[in-house]
């Protein structure tokens, strides 16, 4: 780290504690993709005060700063990141009220459809599989198998930029698929609430162990990656071009078009970001080349 960055690590010690500020802290370790390289500061606030304060300092200093839940989503260079990774994994708080479940933003969405079911709420079924956090799911309105964050949504406190803490109802995150107002004004999600609904658990977890199946038997779990690498074009299924292209397997190092399923990159060994980053670039490539159809990632890219 620069002598330029020490005023601000010292000021983001002052907030969280010496012990929640790590100095070029390895990405490749908060990633499901398991590559990346150091981030000048690794910030892991313990409530939302802290984040507020955190995010501030930030600001103020002009830093770079980026907000992370589980990083089940992200491709992180093998440069690293030049700023401040702000962790969001502190914040587990859960509570519930009639058929709503509060879920602070670091709560990991699988977690969240497990204690539903025990309580008997239905609606979150769908994220039984989707390895990300409460936070990061509102943030690209995640979904599988039919359903999505908009479906369950009631509302979402946020952090603006000019740090203001505010709800905002599901009719004001503008959701559509893998987008939402949150990504778009730069917002933080705080903690969110899902309306859901009174149902039997063991219909409940019937309906979950059901899609876990499909999941594994068609998906390469068993390998990092970012999940599906690929959104879904309008009128196509990513992993079908993809396959009929002929890249089922394509590999540049350790970074590998699934042979499983497709619409996954995944780390077969060793990748770095640079193999994976390669191997998505053929991919779109080749796929609009034989099809006339640009594949558009659904992974994000960081530094």
């Amino acid at each position: 780290m620069s002598d330029s960055d020490r005023p601000l690590a010292w000021r983001l010690r002052s907030i969280v504690g010496e012990e929640n500020v790590l100095v070029d802290e390895p990405m490749s370790e908060h990633t499901t993709f398991e590559v990346g390289g150091p981030a000048d500061l690794f910030v892991t606030p313990e409530d939302i005060d802290e984040v507020r304060e955190v995010v501030s300092a930030a600001r103020e200093s002009g830093e770079n700063y980026f907000l992370l839940g589980r990083g089940s989503d992200l491709l992180v260079s093998d440069a690293g990141y030049r700023g401040v990774i702000i962790a969001l994994e502190c914040l587990m708080g859960v509570s519930v009220e009639d058929d709503e479940m509060c879920c602070q933003a670091g709560v990991d969405l699988r977690e969240a459809s497990e204690m539903a079911c025990e309580l008997g709420l239905s609606g979150l079924e769908f994220a039984c599989g989707i390895p990300g956090s409460v936070g990061g799911a509102c943030y690209m309105n995640a979904g599988a198998y039919d359903g999505c964050m908009a479906d369950v949504l009631k509302e979402v406190r946020v952090l603006t930029p000019a740090g203001d803490v505010c709800d905002l109802g599901v009719d004001e995150l503008d959701l559509g698929y893998r987008h939402s107002r949150i990504a778009d004004e730069g917002l933080v999600v705080l903690s969110a609430t899902f309306a859901l609904t009174r149902a039997d658990g063991e219909k409940i977890r019937q309906k979950m162990d059901d899609l876990t199946h499909r999941r594994e038997e068609k998906q390469p779990l068993d390998l990092p990656s970012a999940g599906s690498t690929f959104k879904r074009p309008e009128g196509h299924f990513a992993g079908k071009l993809i396959t009929d292209a002929g890249l089922r397997g394509y590999q540049v190092g350790g970074a590998a078009v699934s042979k499983k399923h497709a619409g996954f990159v995944v780390n077969v060994g060793g990748a770095t970001a640079a193999d994976v980053h390669a191997v998505i670039e053929h991919v779109q490539a080749e796929v609009e080349r034989q099809f006339g159809v640009r594949l558009q990632p659904e992974v994000r890219f960081l530094g």
